[in-house]
């Protein structure tokens, strides 16, 4: 007899498993003008409690999405300037007491805030 494996309609597919869900058929998308325009700029990310200010330790913070995985960044354009300690507390080096959807919130503030200057500086253009 043959059991069939009935999948519930609430279930999401694996990233990659259908078409359209993150399968990656290009490369990583890496640009050091990107990486590089962090340098000297606010943190994007402005953490309430966490964030210092500090500009000069400000970095381009590569963010979790379906394009890393084992060993392999996001791409530069799932990131977001930060500085040292919102990028330790995002990373999980330095311990912080999230909010039930605190974190995604500033991690997609972040993203879109850092998106608008690469626009502005021209590093990333949106077509009219």
């Amino acid at each position: 007899m043959e059991s069939k494996t009935t999948r519930s309609p609430k279930t999401v597919p694996l990233p990659g498993s259908t078409a359209g869900t993150g399968k990656r058929t290009s490369s990583r998308i890496e640009s050091s003008a990107i990486r590089d325009s962090a340098k000297g700029e606010a943190c994007t990310f402005q953490i309430v409690g966490v964030c210092n200010g500090r500009t000069d330790t400000t970095v381009l913070c590569h963010l979790p999405d379906e394009s890393h995985g084992i060993s392999r960044k996001a791409d530069d354009l799932s990131a977001a300037y930060g500085c040292a300690a919102c990028h330790d507390v995002i990373d999980g080096r330095a311990p912080h007491a999230w909010q039930p959807g605190e974190k995604d919130f500033y991690m997609r503030r972040a993203m879109v805030r850092t998106l608008r200057i690469l626009i502005n500086k021209g590093l990333v253009k949106v077509a009219a």
